[in-house]
């Protein structure tokens, strides 16, 4: 489907969502709370079909973090980005991993780096650094004196 019969559908489907064409592809915005309801729509769908998660991110905004959700459809060949935003107070967000395996590592690294608490998570420890370090470092309020660069 192309992007613009793709984002009439989705904006009939979820017309509680905001959604508008991004960069590349309908990007649709949620509450986090939302979250396992709407991937459950999309994936079960006939019409959209998006059994793939190809890309599990966050972005930190200072106020609040966002999670980033890329899908895509093997069968339509067609492609997504899901937002959900996030507490900065009490980082958690449901797990995906039950509707997508590819979420299981993508979200230890997004704990990793980010410190988000996937609730339900059947793994969720450190991927990259070692358990015993302190802070999360890609988020803004991050600080590490000895490895700090300035400019």
């Amino acid at each position: 489907m192309e992007n613009e019969p793709l984002l009439n559908s989705l904006q009939t489907g979820f017309p509680e969502a905001t959604i508008a064409i991004g960069s590349d592809w309908p990007e649709m915005s949620i509450e986090s709370t939302q979250l396992l309801e709407v991937i459950e729509k999309l994936k079960g769908s006939d019409n959209w079909d998006f059994n793939y998660l190809f890309c599990e991110t966050c972005v930190d905004w200072k106020t609040h973090f966002t999670m980033v959700y890329h899908l895509s459809s093997t069968q339509f060949r067609h492609s997504m980005v899901l937002k959900a935003k996030v507490d900065r107070e009490i980082p958690q967000i449901e797990s995906v991993v039950k509707f997508y395996k590819t979420a299981e590592m993508l979200e230890r690294e997004v704990y990793d780096l980010f410190g988000i608490q996937f609730l339900n998570h059947p793994d969720l420890r450190r991927l990259l650094l070692t358990e015993d370090w302190v802070g999360y470092p890609l988020r803004k309020d991050y600080h590490d004196p000895i490895n700090m660069i300035k400019l």
